[in-house]
């Protein structure tokens, strides 16, 4: 059995698994914006070439995938300081300023490589592999691209289509063989040595915008930032998966708001009608007028009273966000979840435990905190896998 574990290869691992939508790299922040409202993953990928007009042949320059996109990188870039005024102008920035300037998140894999080969790219810092598919165009997937943006269409090269290769896929695909790795699924995950103790945090009171540099660290990481009390209790989160299911106007609010009232904007059901309006203030206050301009907040109490006013099917004159719904923030009606709620587990949780609540709430780590909701830590999926990799080095 664990001889068949090792055979493995990465095109096993994406079976099943979509297209890969993609921009090019002469689109802009602003189609990369149309893009993700569009699409149904969190994320696009940048690729060096032209794919919208034509297919790539064989002849052409070879078209690498150069890194990817999420709705938070154009949060962060929007707050920045030279981009609050004009927040306009800023979407009509090339979306090369969006890519993060550390190497080897995005990395180019072979179907042919195996599973070993797989962790080792993402425990060096890959955040996703590219995995060349074969092109499945019938006329049912057709018909469904011409429903998405033209901006971002699957990405086709001398007939192939590429896919993601995450680390949830990988961690999925092991908690499925979980049975060969003997105890040590069963082990604590402080008997495993994997509790990271060092983490992204801020204070309840501080500024949210003293926080755009650690959520953007959060987004390389594929982390979270932790929002604490004076006395280290974890209150909740700012997660990059959170801020993802927001949109552009999120901006608004951590460029005026602290962080605690900031979770309290992100979390369910929509921003508060009492907070929109503090954000509205400040940014008056702060003679911020061309992005009050520029985002139209709507309040819990809209959405929810447009949401049953008008809820059988979207209007034609309404954007689709990526799960068909009117928008993104319509979509905080739609999915009632806790999202500044932190997922946590104890030191004493066994890894296998961990993995599962992970997976199901579909983040890349678990904070572990004490019995009095102090912070120990943080465990990733990188953590996991270093454990995994160890195990199964020994197979050999």
């Amino acid at each position: 059995m664990a001889a068949r574990l090792l055979a493995f290869e990465v095109a096993d691992l994406c079976l099943g698994k979509p297209p890969l939508r993609a921009l090019s790299v002469s689109a802009t922040v602003g189609d990369a914006l149309a893009a993700l409202k569009a699409a149904e993953d969190n994320s696009v990928s940048v690729w060096n070439c032209d794919h919208s007009k034509r297919n790539l042949s064989a002849s052409d320059e070879e078209c690498v995938c150069i890194g990817k996109v999420c709705m938070v990188d154009i949060i962060c870039y929007l707050c920045k300081e030279e981009n609050l005024c004009s927040p306009a102008l800023a979407l009509k920035s090339p979306v090369s300023v969006l890519l993060s300037k550390v190497n080897g998140l995005v990395r180019h894999v072979e179907p042919s490589s195996s599973l070993l080969e797989a962790i080792d790219l993402i425990l060096q810092g890959a955040q996703n592999l590219v995995v060349p598919i074969k092109s499945n165009n019938t006329g049912y997937s057709k018909r469904k691209q011409l429903l998405k943006s033209s901006l971002s269409s699957p990405m086709i090269h001398n007939g192939v289509q590429f896919c993601w290769l995450t680390q949830e896929d990988v961690i999925r695909f092991l908690l499925n063989s979980i049975g060969l790795f003997s105890t040590i699924p069963t082990l604590s995950i402080d008997a495993l040595g994997i509790i990271s103790p060092e983490f992204l945090a801020v204070g309840y009171h501080s500024p949210a915008s003293s926080a755009i540099g650690a959520i953007s660290r959060a987004v390389v990481d594929q982390t979270s930032m932790a929002v604490v009390d004076d006395y280290g209790t974890l209150i909740g989160e700012i997660s990059p998966f959170a801020l993802a299911c927001c949109d552009e106007t999120v901006a608004a609010a951590i460029t005026t708001l602290s962080a605690g009232d900031l979770m309290a904007y992100i979390d369910c059901g929509g921003p508060p009608e009492e907070i929109v309006r503090v954000v509205e203030a400040r940014l008056k206050e702060r003679n911020l007028e061309g992005m009050l301009e520029e985002f139209v907040i709507e309040s819990s109490s809209t959405i929810l009273s447009s949401s049953s006013s008008d809820e059988e099917l979207p209007s034609p004159t309404r954007t689709l966000s990526r799960s068909g719904r009117y928008s993104r923030s319509s979509s905080y009606s739609a999915r009632m979840v806790r999202r500044a709620e932190a997922i946590v587990c104890h030191p004493r949780s066994s890894l296998v435990a961990v993995m599962i609540q992970a997976i199901a709430h579909r983040v890349n780590y678990i904070w572990v905190i004490e019995e009095d909701c102090s912070v120990v830590g943080i465990v990733t999926f990188a953590n996991m896998l270093e454990v995994f990799r160890e195990k199964l080095e020994s197979m050999i």
